[in-house]
């Protein structure tokens, strides 16, 4: 998996220092040091510093000293996503914080809310709408952030008996106050497949996309399933198109709300689509012409998916020949 390094959120080195973890006396020591930042989250919305604050061309996450009267909003202990530089970094959620600003439903949210206590010019800003704007380390931070404090915000509750657990591992694991039951953040495998038959690939779309957007077909594996298995089962449910070999070419933590995208390339050996409208809403054959124009916004009704996503990693090398 060459190409593992290159989509957004692909890894970028973060020291995880998973050491500290259990070290409790280790940790709040490093927290006491003037170093060490935090990282505010509210409803799954990193907190950002726009370019003028941060005296550059790009959007950034913002890091707080953890005297920052922002912090002090968080209702639960903060996570340890690791050490930047030797200091600690830590994720803050205050989701309890009510502001002017609703979140808009929608399959993505544009609005954002500022807080009175942030900063001037930081913002809290849908994460899908940075995904090219981030560099490689904040995008690690805010996925790994996003990922656990969403985990925690679901799963308060043991899932062997249903007694309130706490947190433990500075935010890595959950441990139930009745029966001593362990929990630790899920990460959901899915595939995601570029399948391609010649000149054309298997492209679809699901309800309530945005108008005309079409991507590479993808789900979850199932329980005893290998990901060429599960590669060939999801695109015969969803299409009815048959799949031959089947190649794993690169991965993707995608925090929503908490998948690891394994990124697959697949050759049809069949062509007539028969969809599935309880999975998917549409499919078709996309012609590599086809897919260039859409790319340079020249076909209407055809909007390739995002960049940062993995599926326009997938087409965008298969258009320049780099899928292997």
């Amino acid at each position: 998996m060459r190409q593992a390094e290159e989509v957004t959120f692909g890894g970028s080195g973060l020291d995880r220092a998973a050491e500290l973890r259990g070290d409790v006396p280790g940790l709040a020591a490093l927290m006491q040091r003037p170093g060490a930042r935090g990282v505010v989250f509210w409803r799954g919305k990193p907190l950002i510093a726009d370019e003028a604050s941060r005296g550059t061309s790009c959007a950034g996450l913002l890091r707080l000293p953890l005297d920052h009267p922002l912090l002090g909003a968080a209702r639960s202990r903060p996570v340890l996503l690791g050490r930047e530089a030797g200091e600690v970094v830590l994720a803050y959620d205050i989701s309890a914080w009510e502001p002017d600003a609703p979140q808009e439903e929608g399959f993505v949210d544009p609005s954002v809310q500022v807080h009175p206590d942030a900063p001037e010019g930081a913002r809290f800003v849908e994460l899908r709408t940075l995904l090219m704007a981030l560099t490689p380390r904040d995008a690690e931070l805010a996925a790994t952030a996003k990922a656990i404090l969403g985990w925690h915000d679901t799963h308060g509750f043991c899932a062997r008996c249903g007694s309130a657990s706490d947190v433990t591992q500075a935010g890595w694991q959950r441990v139930c106050r009745s029966c001593g039951g362990q929990h630790f953040p899920r990460t959901d495998p899915v595939v995601i497949m570029l399948i391609t038959r010649g000149n054309a690939c298997l492209l679809g779309r699901s309800p309530g996309w945005p108008e005309g957007m079409y991507s590479c077909l993808a789900g979850f594996i199932e329980p005893g399933e290998t990901v060429e298995a599960a590669v060939r089962r999801e695109v015969m449910e969803e299409t009815g198109v048959e799949v031959g070999p089947v190649s794993l070419l690169t991965s993707q933590p995608w925090p929503w709300p908490s998948s690891l995208m394994l990124g697959c390339h697949g050759e049809a050996t069949s062509e007539a689509i028969t969809i599935d409208p309880v999975e998917i809403e549409a499919a078709q054959w996309v012609s590599r012409e086809r897919l260039a124009d859409a790319f340079a916004g020249l076909e209407p009704g055809l909007v390739p998916a995002r960049r940062g996503s993995i599926a326009n990693h997938l087409l965008r090398n298969w258009l320049a020949d780099r899928l292997e």
